[in-house]
């Protein structure tokens, strides 16, 4: 009997690369393991590689195996959204949209963002996840999101990019600062502070841009705590763990025993920008574009 490789070996590829156990494999997939064995072994005759390294302690992909989980997993993923794209096909004014964001998207952009959308087109479903900016990036390359809010310079050549919000800068202080917040005159006085600062990994030109503000009032910050949580930051702040630099936007956000200092005469902005693949074939994509550009 000829043999060829069905959808069947690489859903059971798969879940074997995954778990890299073979028994806890095919109890994912309610199969016995013999079965599983006998069909990984079939594939990889098939396609004439070795796809795992098997020994009593463990179970490893070989180069062959990664590359091929890369692969599935794109494949898995297209056929879920092709799935999905079928439920919602027509003018874009019912399905769903899948939506990356930030946590200072949530004060402003997005809130207006779904009211539009209730008003102009209220069968229209989102599904909100909070992501880093490098996981949203990756999931919309993955077909995971169908849009984001970001804080970057560039993203991919498969992705386009659209600045919808500008933002100033804040400095955040300690409530019991020994400085009342009209006495402000430039960034000069902090020099000797200590930061907390999200980490440059979250965004290296949002970082810079911090530092750039520093730079131009002749110091470098020294950064004593790092984190990507607002919240966070506003806490650290609060504990008189230092002082911060934010969006302006995320000031409204929270609820501490902080004071915030408006830096609008520096030319620094912090810019808030949709993300979104060009060849997304989501029909609702287009319409909440419309939407989020006329709001913004």
């Amino acid at each position: 009997m000829d043999y060829q490789v069905e959808l069947r070996h690489y859903a059971y590829f798969l879940a074997v690369a995954q778990e890299l156990h073979f028994r806890k494999a095919a109890e994912k997939l309610f199969i016995s393991q013999p079965g599983l064995s006998r069909q990984i072994k079939q594939m990889e005759d098939l396609l004439q590689a070795q796809l795992f390294v098997r020994d009593k302690k463990k179970v490893r992909l070989t180069p062959a195996g990664h590359y091929l989980k890369q692969r599935t997993e794109a494949l898995f993923n297209e056929l879920k959204e092709t799935k999905r794209q079928l439920q919602v096909v027509g003018a874009g004014d019912t399905g769903e949209l899948r939506i990356g964001y930030l946590g200072s998207a949530m004060q402003d952009v997005i809130p207006q963002l779904l009211v539009g959308l209730r008003d102009h087109f209220p069968k229209i479903r989102t599904v909100l996840e909070e992501r880093t900016n490098q996981d949203q990036v990756a999931a919309l390359l993955n077909d995971e999101l169908d849009m984001g809010f970001v804080r970057l310079q560039k993203v991919p050549a498969g992705l386009r990019m659209r600045t919808v919000y500008e933002d100033t800068f804040s400095l955040i202080l300690p409530e019991s600062y020994p400085m009342l917040t009209r006495e402000f005159q430039d960034m000069a006085r902090f020099a000797n502070e200590e930061f907390i600062l999200f980490p440059p990994e979250y965004s290296p030109h949002y970082f810079e841009v911090i530092m750039s503000i520093c730079a131009d009032a002749g110091f470098r910050p020294k950064i004593r705590h790092r984190s990507v949580h607002a919240q966070t930051i506003f806490k650290l702040v609060e504990n008189k763990l230092g002082v911060a630099i934010i969006p302006t936007t995320l000031v409204r956000g929270f609820q501490m025993r902080v004071k915030h200092i408006e830096l609008k005469d520096i030319p620094q902005r912090a810019t808030l920008s949709v993300v979104y693949r060009k060849d997304n074939p989501n029909p609702v994509l287009k319409n909440c574009l419309d939407v989020l550009l006329d709001v913004s």
